[in-house]
């Protein structure tokens, strides 16, 4: 009987096998003539169904369809190479919904997570940008810094969307992370989720300057930026700062409009694809601009500045509009589409790349900024001095019996953690104490004491001849040429040097 049944259970499977390569043989023994891409596209389609009926059918256990469905549609997406092309399950898909409307429950941190992950360079979780006023930005996590585990779990051993669902939760409750700065800070911090509200536009006057920080572009940050910019004439503004620094991107309408209030005519950015539909120009118009050429603008970037920042600055570079001070930026010039599945589901597809005025693609290159301010790098010794700051909460316990702190009391704190502290510099030291002495006020608009790129913005507006700094800048196009000149210059004399060196 056992024999019997053995054989019978090994014909069955054999049988299903055969199905299986006779089905993967009509699917490509098509004749060269219909070997095109829509012919190999559905016979692909036509076997992985086959596949995914046999699977269901004879694997040991009995298997979820929807596993089996996702597991594909995650594989297919990875399979591009592309970190900003993933299949959206239900939390992620969630998630993005919660963001685009505007509110939603977590840490406060954009994220992202490396396609690859290496012995030599594990794919952890780098913040992106820490969204103001929320928990993250209150525990002082900062752009760049990788959280190596979440809850116990190393990050570069789980998925984005695992990270996510860990991080979002219930409103009140803890979640856990270690946090790497650097090349040898770690230290663990215990967020409370939040309901987290969305800012997108801070503003103010510095003096005569108007100040504006464009935190993210969704469809309500063009309505903000205009009531930014009405506030500013009406306090008579002789410039105008736009800090892009930490704007992770958004929506490229939004950038466009915002755009189209200082640039008057000409394209702002345009989309190029192998689809015709996504081939676009964004132009601008007169009648949308509100912001006149004859008042200086300086734009703050920094690495954390992505996407639609990139866009903006960008075009304002090019036409010689603004003088960039800062940082290069995160260089991410690819647009996305999000193209629902289901109500739960989705995928996030790259659809085009987009170009700046001077026709310049900045993807995995970034912008770099006309002046180069850097904020102080600490040393290995102010790395770990810092590190050993952070664990003592002593700061906090300070500030906590010191409620409300004077400028004044905090440079005299300062001082005193710099006697024990003399690796880390003192602004950092004051900005330390100065934001956990404001963290139930809310996170200040700016600070000048700390702020060097700030400082030279205002240093530049106030007491430079900005017109001929902004007359001295380079488009994208001419740098990017430049640099083209450049590397093939140095493979000719490469190439001499080798000649050379076979004569000898």
């Amino acid at each position: 009987m056992k024999k019997k049944f053995e054989i019978g259970r090994i014909f069955r499977i054999l049988s299903g096998l055969l199905v299986l390569t006779i089905f993967t043989s009509q699917c490509f023994s098509q004749s060269p003539a219909k070997s095109t891409n829509e012919n190999s596209a559905r016979q692909y389609g036509e076997l992985l169904s086959g596949l995914l009926q046999f699977v269901q059918s004879n694997y040991v256990d009995e298997v979820d369809p929807a596993v089996l469905y996702r597991g594909a549609l995650k594989g297919m997406m990875e399979s591009l190479g592309d970190p900003y092309t993933v299949y959206l399950d239900q939390s992620s898909y969630r998630s993005l919904s919660d963001t685009t409307e505007g509110t939603f429950g977590g840490v406060g941190l954009s994220i992202s997570k490396p396609f690859e992950s290496t012995p030599d360079k594990p794919a952890y979780i780098e913040v992106a940008s820490p969204i103001e006023d929320t928990p993250g930005y209150k525990a002082g996590i900062l752009a760049g810094d990788l959280i190596i585990s979440v809850e116990g779990i190393d990050t570069s051993t789980i998925t984005m969307d695992e990270v996510l669902d860990k991080l979002r939760g219930k409103v009140g409750e803890d979640v856990h992370i270690v946090i790497r700065r650097g090349k040898n800070m770690e230290f663990p911090v215990t967020l409370t989720r939040a309901v987290i509200e969305v800012p997108v536009v801070k503003y103010g006057m510095i003096g005569s300057i108007g100040y504006m920080r464009l935190i993210e572009f969704t469809p309500n940050t063009v309505t903000r930026v205009q009531e930014a910019l009405d506030s500013f004439k009406k306090n008579k503004a002789t410039g105008l700062i736009i800090d892009l620094r930490n704007n992770p991107g958004g929506l490229i309408t939004s950038v466009s409009d915002i755009a189209n209030k200082f640039i008057d005519s000409g394209v702002i950015v345009s989309t190029k694809s192998r689809l015709a539909f996504e081939n676009q120009e964004f132009k601008a118009s007169k009648m949308k601009t509100t912001w006149g050429s004859s008042t200086p603008i300086v734009v703050l970037i920094n690495k954390g500045s992505a996407s639609a920042s990139e866009i903006l600055s960008g075009a304002l570079k090019d036409y010689k509009l603004a003088y960039l001070v800062g940082q290069r930026t995160y260089g991410k010039g690819s647009v996305q589409q999000v193209l629902p599945l289901s109500s739960t589901d989705g995928i996030k597809l790259t659809m085009a790349r987009y170009y700046t005025p001077s026709d310049v693609n900045i993807d995995k290159i970034g912008i770099p900024p006309d002046r180069e301010i850097l904020f102080p790098v600490l040393s290995e010794e102010g790395e770990k001095q810092s590190l050993e700051l952070i664990k003592s909460n002593e700061i906090e316990t300070y500030v906590e019996n010191h409620p409300n702190m004077s400028e004044k009391q905090i440079a005299e704190y300062a001082n005193v953690l710099k006697a024990k502290y003399p690796d880390i510099d003192s602004a950092s030291l004051r900005k330390l104490v100065r934001n956990q002495n404001n963290r139930l006020k809310g996170a200040m608009l700016y600070d000048l004491d700390y702020d060097v790129q700030l400082n030279e913005a205002l240093k530049i507006l106030e007491k430079e001849d900005f017109y001929k700094l902004v007359k001295k800048t380079k488009t994208l196009k001419q740098l990017q040429d430049e640099a083209i000149l450049e590397d093939s210059s140095k493979d000719g004399n490469s190439s001499k040097d080798d000649k050379k060196g076979k004569k000898k």
